[in-house]
């Protein structure tokens, strides 16, 4: 009873800060003739309403897919269709077709936040509780209602989800994924999972590890026998999700090429294709965009080539995660997984959005009871590399108070300033096999606080200077790349850190006894 009424706590309060932040300004809020991703998700109810689903995804006279065209998969266009019909009921100038672009009123604010409400409250914050109640490591009471509060006020979700304006639906349904395969649930696991991918199709971040997890499953349990039957169960589960989330696109061959062409926009060239205009435009935290402060990575060689090169570059960033994880799957070696390989296509893909790190967040909020100290730390930065688009949208005062109150509470919960040895980072079996070689490890706690410190440092001076400070004439751009550069830089050590973590693993043994 007690364990209820902490979390009960805990959901009221995570509730009461998305109110306050919902309160505030939104994407494109009164900037014609774009607006911004709140426009966008009302186009999307208005389309989907209004136009027979073989229209959806094909550009007509009625569906200009130059103005926010449907380029999410068909669970997004099924979730609009919903929304759409419960606005239709309320006030039919909400999604009326042509007439409604960039429609802005205080009640239909109302309606959209509201429809992100009950989506958190249905999918994304009953996934967080379940989990954090079902941790093995957490079963102390208290442990898993302050886990939940941590995760639950992680500001960058909040501030994208419930200010900038996005649905946690996604990620959501991939946090359902985690908590189904960790209870040995793995075709629940994923039927949730390929609900994740056919919301958004950015869940492809998180894609090799679930595939290089539950083949690894099969592979322990032997092919020739249980194995093969798991295998066998998980690709007729994928199939029939996918199956039933197609099935109005499946009946013509062109229905489904022209979902595909939207999702995966690659060919549509620098101008057309928002995505990669955003590549180049906005200052996200990744490699490609870091490097070319230095060098025009686009003049340098062709869209083709960047792409064949990110793709490569990808590619062998993540491969040694991948494979310590098929042959030795464990569920712990999976939540590592996750961070390292979301964080390696966030860094190295050719198509990147700031927002994109939310993809990696998540999975690091999993392990914030495991690495309180890392996983804060983490968190931290991945908000502030998102503090241009955030400005943009007029949250600088909820950044301002959401972010440093998530540092307290996870100072208050875990202590995370006195959990900095090798042993608490999980470096141990990393810093024996160095022991000969590197003599400071001795001060290795000490030389990890000042790093924070120094870093929570430069990122409230580059927050000030950014919302207080105009830039020079000559470099308008001054303070988002100094927030990109600065960002790539952590995440480019946190890669690291990670896949240290993972290689050295010493655990993964105890975990494949039970996987076996």
């Amino acid at each position: 009873m007690e364990k209820w009424s902490l979390m009960t706590v805990t959901v009221l309060l995570a509730l009461t800060v998305r109110w306050a932040v919902s309160l505030g300004s939104y994407s494109g809020a009164g900037k014609p003739p774009m607006y911004g991703d709140y426009e966008a998700q009302r186009h999307w109810q208005e389309i989907t309403y209004n136009l027979p689903i073989r229209q959806w995804y094909f550009n007509t006279s009625d569906n200009n897919l130059l103005y926010w065209g449907l380029d999410y998969p068909p669970l997004t266009a099924y979730h609009s269709f919903v929304c759409a019909y419960i606005a239709k009921l309320i006030n039919p100038d909400w999604v009326a077709l042509h007439s409604s672009r960039g429609y802005e009123s205080q009640p239909h604010k109302l309606f959209m936040r509201t429809t992100v409400f009950v989506a958190d409250l249905l999918v994304y914050i009953p996934a967080v509780i379940v989990y954090c109640s079902s941790l093995r490591e957490t079963s102390a009471k208290k442990k898993a209602s302050t886990c939940a509060l941590c995760i639950l006020l992680y500001p960058g979700l909040i501030l994208i989800d419930h200010g900038h304006f996005q649905y946690p639906l996604s990620l959501g349904f991939a946090l359902w994924g985690v908590l189904c395969l960790s209870l040995d649930w793995d075709l629940l696991g994923s039927v949730a999972f390929c609900l994740a991918l056919n919301y958004k199709q950015m869940e492809l971040y998180h894609s090799l590890p679930f595939f290089c997890y539950l083949l690894g499953k099969c592979f322990k349990k032997g092919l020739k026998g249980k194995g093969l039957v798991l295998l066998t169960k998980l690709a007729g589960t994928v199939v029939l999700s996918f199956a039933a989330c197609w099935l109005p696109f499946g009946t013509d061959v062109e229905q489904i090429m022209q979902v595909l062409r939207r999702l995966f926009p690659i060919d549509r060239g620098l101008i057309i294709n928002n995505y990669l205009f955003i590549f180049f435009q906005d200052k996200v935290a990744n490699i490609w965009c870091s490097l070319s402060v230095l060098i025009k990575i686009k003049n340098v060689v062709s869209p083709q080539t960047q792409l064949k090169l990110s793709f490569a570059v990808t590619f062998l960033s993540l491969l040694p995660a991948c494979i310590k994880l098929t042959v030795q799957p464990s569920l712990r070696g999976f939540k590592f997984a996750l961070v390292s390989c979301a964080l390696s296509f966030f860094l190295f893909s050719f198509q990147v959005h700031e927002k994109s790190i939310l993809l990696v967040a998540l999975p690091v909020c999993l392990i914030i009871n495991e690495i309180p100290f890392m996983a804060t730390w983490f968190l931290l930065v991945s908000t502030f590399s998102m503090l241009p688009l955030l400005l943009r949208d007029g949250l600088l005062l909820p950044y301002a108070v959401t972010t440093p109150a998530f540092l307290a509470t996870c100072l208050a919960s875990f202590s995370i300033l006195d959990k900095t040895s090798a042993e608490d980072l999980q470096l141990k079996a990393f810093s024996l096999s160095l022991k000969g070689y590197v003599s400071w490890f001795k001060s290795f706690p000490r030389i990890v606080r000042t790093l924070f410190l120094l870093s929570l440092s430069l990122m409230g001076v580059l927050s000030l200077l950014s919302a207080a400070v105009p830039p020079p004439q000559s470099l308008p751009d001054l303070f988002p790349v100094s927030v990109s550069i600065v960002s790539c830089l952590h995440f480019l050590l946190f890669l690291l850190y990670f896949n240290i973590v993972i290689l050295w693993d010493s655990k993964n043994s105890k975990s494949q006894k039970k996987i076996s």
